[in-house]
C-alpha cells in the first residue's frame, strides 16, 4: 500500500519550497497567492541506514527502499470550505491523503505578502483548523440525514451507526477535532470510512529565515510539538551536489521530517532478501499480520500464506549469513496469527 502525506497551509507560508527540497521535482514557487493551483505529486524514498547494512551482507543485483508519498496542495484561506480561494476541490485532496504537514509561516519578507496581513501562527492554526472543522461538519451533517431520510436504519448495527455518526457530529459541532475525541475502537474505524480531515494525524513545522525567534518560545508554550526549518536553506541545499554538500559541509535535516511522517502514520518497515537477487524494504502498518504482510510483496502471498521465517535484521548483520542464521537456530518459523515487528527479515512461504 502506498501512503501519501499531504502538505498544507495557508498561501505563501512554504508548501511548494518543501515539497521541491524533498522531491527535486521543479513546481512553480512565487511571491503572490495560489501560485500552485493543482496538487503536485512526488515520490521518495525513505531514508534507512538498515536496508544499507543488510545489502552489503547479501550483496544483490538490486537494493530496493521503501517509498512514501508527498502531495503539494495550494493555499486554504478563511472560508476555504464555502469555496473561497481555491475552496473545496482542494479540501478533497487533503481528504485523499492519510496524514499531514501543516507549515506554519515564520519567516519575515516584504517580498513575499501574507494573505493575513501579518506574521502569527497561532492564528494560522485556528484558520485551518476552523475549515477543516466546517467541513467536517458538512460532511457529517449530510450523511447523518441521508441515513436518516432514506430510513436505512433497520438493525441495532444499523442504530449504533447512527448514534456513532450523531456523536462525533456533536463534538465537530463544539469545535473538537476528531483526533481529540476519546473514541472506542469500534467507533474509530467506523468513522474512518469519511476520511474526515479533522482525523488526520498532522505535523506542524514553522518555517524560519532566522536561527533566533522570541516566536519559537512562544510557540513552545502553546504547541505541544512542531519542528523548526529553514525551508528555502533546505531548497538550496537540494539543488547541490554531494561533492559541493561536502565541501560546504552542510547538510540537509529533511531525512527526520521522512521519518516523522513514517512514525505519525504507525507505520514499520520489514525486509525481504529474494534468494540474494534483491534486497527490498516494505511499508506496513504497526500491529499487521504475517499473511498481510504478504499481501505487500505479492497479493497472492496474503491469499496463500501458509509460514514464513523470520530474522531480526541486526542477527544477520551480526552473523553474516541467512543459512548460518539458520544453523544456529535463529531464523523462526510463524503462522497467520504472527505480528509482524520493525525491522524483520522475512521469506514467505506459499
Amino acid at each position: 500500500m502506498s501512503f501519501s502525506i499531504g502538505i498544507v497551509g495557508l498561501p505563501n507560508i512554504g508548501k511548494s519550497t518543501l515539497f521541491k527540497a524533498l522531491t527535486r521535482k521543479e513546481v512553480n514557487i512565487d511571491a503572490r497567492p495560489f501560485t500552485t493551483t493543482h496538487v503536485n505529486i512526488g515520490i521518495i524514498s525513505v531514508p534507512d541506514k538498515r536496508l544499507r547494512k543488510i545489502a552489503r551482507i547479501v550483496k544483490p543485483e538490486l537494493i530496493t527502499p521503501t517509498t512514501i508519498e508527498f502531495v503539494d496542495i495550494a493555499g486554504l484561506v478563511k472560508n476555504a470550505y464555502k469555496g473561497e480561494g481555491l475552496g473545496n476541490k482542494f479540501l478533497a485532496d487533503i481528504r485523499n491523503c492519510h496524514a499531514l504537514i501543516e507549515i506554519l509561516r515564520a519567516f519575515e519578507d516584504q517580498r513575499v505578502e501574507h494573505i493575513e496581513g501579518n506574521i502569527d501562527p497561532l492564528r494560522d492554526i485556528e484558520i485551518i483548523k476552523t475549515e477543516f472543522l466546517m467541513k467536517d461538519l458538512e460532511t457529517l451533517e449530510n450523511s447523518f440525514s441521508k441515513q436518516k431520510k432514506e430510513k436505512k436504519i433497520k438493525t441495532k448495527q444499523d442504530e449504533k451507526k447512527l448514534r456513532i455518526l450523531e456523536k462525533t457530529k456533536e463534538s465537530v459541532a463544539k469545535g473538537l477535532s476528531v483526533s481529540e475525541l476519546n473514541l472506542e475502537k469500534e467507533e474509530k474505524e467506523f468513522i474512518k470510512e469519511y476520511r474526515l480531515l479533522t482525523e488526520k494525524p498532522k505535523i506542524f513545522i514553522l518555517n524560519i529565515n532566522k536561527p533566533e525567534l522570541p516566536l519559537v518560545k512562544r510557540l513552545k508554550k502553546d504547541l505541544k510539538k512542531f519542528s523548526v526549518f529553514n525551508l528555502k536553506l533546505e531548497e538550496e541545499i537540494s539543488e547541490l551536489s554531494n561533492n559541493e554538500l561536502k565541501e560546504l559541509k552542510i547538510k540537509s535535516h529533511l531525512d527526520r521530517l521522512i521519518l516523522s511522517c513514517y512514525d505519525v502514520l504507525n507505520l514499520i518497515t520489514f525486509y525481504t532478501i529474494a534468494g540474494g537477487k534483491e534486497t527490498r524494504a516494505w511499508t506496513l502498518s504497526k500491529g499487521s499480520k504475517a499473511p498481510q504482510a504478504g499481501g505487500c510483496v505479492h497479493s497472492d502471498f496474503e491469499k496463500r500464506f501458509i509460514k514464513a521465517e523470520v530474522l531480526p535484521w541486526e542477527k544477520l548483520v551480526e552473523i553474516k549469513s541467512w543459512n548460518q542464521a539458520r544453523k544456529l537456530g535463529l531464523i523462526k518459523t510463524v503462522g497467520k496469527d504472527y505480528i509482524v515487528q520493525d525491522g524483520e527479515i522475512i521469506e514467505f512461504k506459499i
